[in-house]
This record gives structure tokens, sequence and C-alpha cells, in this order.
């Protein structure tokens, strides 16, 4: 056991070597944990911001000038008054992603503890702006509406009062969700393009045949490169979680770092060993990257962080259970945004572990049969 910890280590500093004499690859590295991540945060806009609105108000009174006045910078431009009648024709055009429309004596109706209909006309179009501006426009409606009454003294007459609080992030800002949302993607994406790359790379060059008449097993040449690549990969998520998204742009990190990264190590363990599951069965790296690109894109997609997965079909939420990237978001969102304990994950931990395993198992099985062939 000693010795192949011993050869573990020593290929493991062959990797490094190798990577650092790999220009392109380092920069990559660099780019996608410090500008890739900053761009995405900043640059992917989910809230709303700047939003073109109108206002048909058939109204004209002060309730209905409280409404339009309600709609503040920098969410939405200032609101354009429109007739009733061009609606149609300015959304059909898109001049306006959404039109509220007041409808005459709403005012009155209100005073009289009448339930009048306001009706807000979208761009479903703009679907991002459309569905959050609705919310926002709900809210301003209800707000301005009961400041309104509680000036005549009569706001006790509404049976409900509604109030939203958001925790984690009480702002709603996007960039809070994409920051960290971008680093798990990054972190999933390399963990399995370096190893697999690494393998590649060794069979391309014909460095594989030098190993095969070292007295090394398939085993530790497996274990070093994942070690090492992940280990790479460990750091840079954690120097860019503290520099990039805590520091630059000002993303606080609720949780532990610490259990975070050990999660982390633990995912890439099952990451690296897909990775070298995919390199075993390409035999170019043009082949390896055709069949990475699109194993990345599905453990994307399906892991919730791009979109719920109690919205998703019955077949899907089920398929995804066996996906370690899952496992990985429900893991880091629970540490990061809501400060969960080890007690808390460690269900995630342990899938984890045993998917990284059967990984590892089929991929030294099918490793052995590719260096046999190499032979």
């Amino acid at each position: 056991m000693r010795r192949w910890l011993a050869n573990v280590f020593r290929l493991g500093l062959k990797e490094f070597a190798s990577l650092g004499s790999d220009l392109v690859l380092v920069v990559f590295i660099v780019y996608s944990f410090s500008l890739s991540i900053y761009s995405v945060a900043t640059g992917v806009k989910t809230d709303v911001a700047n939003s073109p609105v109108a206002v048909a108000d058939s109204d004209q009174s002060q309730l209905s000038g409280r409404l339009r006045d309600g709609f503040l910078r920098p969410y939405f431009r200032r609101p354009d008054l429109t007739d009733h009648a061009d609606v149609d024709r300015h959304l059909d055009r898109g001049t306006y992603t959404l039109v509220l429309d007041i409808p005459p004596r709403f005012e009155a109706d209100v005073l009289r503890g009448r339930v009048p209909a306001l009706q807000l006309d979208i761009d479903a179009t703009a679907m991002t702006q459309a569905g959050i501006g609705a919310s926002y426009i709900q809210s301003i409606v209800d707000q301005e509406t009961r400041g309104y009454l509680k000036t005549h003294g009569i706001d006790a007459q509404l049976p409900v009062a509604a109030v939203t609080r958001a925790f984690f992030n009480p702002n709603l800002e996007g960039v809070r969700f994409h920051a960290v949302m971008a680093v798990l993607q990054n972190v999933t994406l390399l963990s399995i393009l370096l190893v697999g790359a690494a393998v590649m790379r060794e069979r391309e060059r014909g460095t594989i045949e030098h190993l095969l008449v070292m007295p090394i097993r398939p085993s530790e040449i497996a274990a070093a490169k994942i070690w090492a690549n992940a280990l790479v990969i460990l750091v840079a998520a954690g120097l860019s979680l503290l520099v990039v998204v805590q520091q630059l742009l000002q993303v606080p990190i609720e949780g532990s770092l610490t259990l975070f990264l050990f999660g982390t190590a633990v995912y890439l363990f099952a990451t690296t060993s897909l990775g070298i599951l995919l390199a075993t069965i390409a035999n170019t790296m043009p082949q390896f990257a055709l069949l990475a690109i699109p194993v990345f894109l599905v453990l994307n997609m399906l892991s919730g962080a791009l979109s719920p997965l109690e919205s998703m079909p019955q077949v899907f939420q089920t398929a995804t259970q066996i996906s370690p990237t899952m496992h990985y978001v429900k893991l880091a969102q629970a540490v990061l945004y809501r400060a969960a304990g080890f007690g808390v994950v460690w269900p995630h931990i342990a899938v984890l572990v045993v998917l990284g395993a059967t990984f590892l198992a089929v991929a030294l099985a099918r490793f052995r049969t590719m260096l046999a062939r190499s032979g």
C-alpha cells in the first residue's frame, strides 16, 4: 500500500508538470474561474432592469397617479402614457414589455370598498422581464393602493395584508445566484475535460507506452490523474469564491467554505472518474471533446441549477437521482445560501461517494483494457 501511494504521488507530480507546460490550458483554467465568473454574474440579467412600460390611465385620479409614480428606476423606465385603444399595437411592435391598463372610476370604486380590476398586458416574448416584471407590478399596485387608503384612514377595510420577505437574497439580485452557479458549472466542465484531456494527451504523445514498461499499475495511473487534476480545480474554485465572488462581486457566503470545499472534493472524485471513463471510450482528442460536451450539457441542464427539478417531467426527476451534478448543486446551495451543516448535506455526499466509486470501477476496467491494447 505504501508503494502504491508513493507511485500515485509521484505520478501526480508528473501531472502537475505536464499541466504547467501547457500554457493554453493554464490560461483557460485561470479565465474560467476569474473573468468568466465575473462576466456571467454581471452580464446575465434575470431580474427586471430598465424595462419599458406604459400606463393606459382612463381614470386620471390621484390614486392612478400614485401607481404611475410607483414605477421606479432601475427596474423600470419612466412609464409612458398611452391610450387604451393603442395597447395592442404597442405590444405587437415590441415598444413596451408591460402595459398597465387602469379603468375609469378606479379610485372611486376603491374608496367605496368595491373590487375594481386592473388589466396588465404583457409581451411574453420577453419571458424573463415579463414573468418577474408582472410580480413587481403586482407588488407596486398593492403597496401604492394601501398607502393611498392609509391616507384616507380606511386601510383597515382590507381583510388580508400580504407581506413578502426574501431571505438569503433580500434584494433579489441575480448576481448572487449567477456567480455561485457559474463556479459550480465550471467545476463540472473542467473536472471532466482536464482529466480526460490528460489521458488523451498520454495516448496521442505516445507517453502511455513509457508508463507501461514501468512497475506501476493502471489504478495508480488513474488515481494520480484524479487527485492532481482535482486538486488544481479545487484550489481554483476556492480562490474564485474568495476573490471573485466574495470580494469583487460582493456576494456573501453564508455557510462554511470548508464544508463546501470538502463536498467539492468528493464531487471532483466522481466527475474526474467520469472523465477517465469517457477518455477510455474515445480514441482521439476531438472524439473525446464531442463526447464530453454533450455529457456536461445534460448534467448541467438536469442539475436543478438552471430550472427547478420539480418542474421537470417525472422521468427526468427520477433520472437525476443518479446525476452527481444534481447532488452537488443541492449541496452547494444548501451550504453557501442557507448555511447548512454537515448533518443536512451528508446524504448528498454519501451519494457522490457511491457514484464516484462506481464510475471509477468501470473506468479502471476499461482503462486496463485500453492499456492492454496500447501495449
